[in-house]
């Protein structure tokens, strides 16, 4: 909606039919850790006990794309994940 709102063109990916290839997710985890990358209030991410076991976390979310933080938002070499409109309204302002 944030970008709709603004009329701001945006492409729309549903990772669980377009998972995110490794080069993909390589390019985002320059902009946000890995730990702010995965969503440990998913569903996905409690019904795998995943908060009890240590795993690689980057490897975890190409298994397993239920487990991203959503929406990521990626603005050239930046990204984003999670709901962050501040940072958004940051990119606009600095485009224009």
């Amino acid at each position: 909606m944030f970008f709709k709102e603004r009329r701001i063109p945006y492409q729309l990916i549903n990772l669980t039919e377009k998972p995110m290839s490794k080069g993909e997710l390589t390019s985002v985890l320059q902009s946000v850790s890995s730990d702010d990358l995965i969503d440990r209030e998913s569903r996905a991410y409690k019904s795998q006990g995943l908060e009890y076991m240590k795993f690689d976390i980057a490897k975890k979310l190409l298994e397993d794309p239920s487990l991203f933080k959503t929406p990521i938002v990626r603005d050239g070499k930046k990204a984003t994940a999670g709901y962050q409109p501040e940072i958004w309204k940051s990119w606009i302002a600095n485009t224009g």
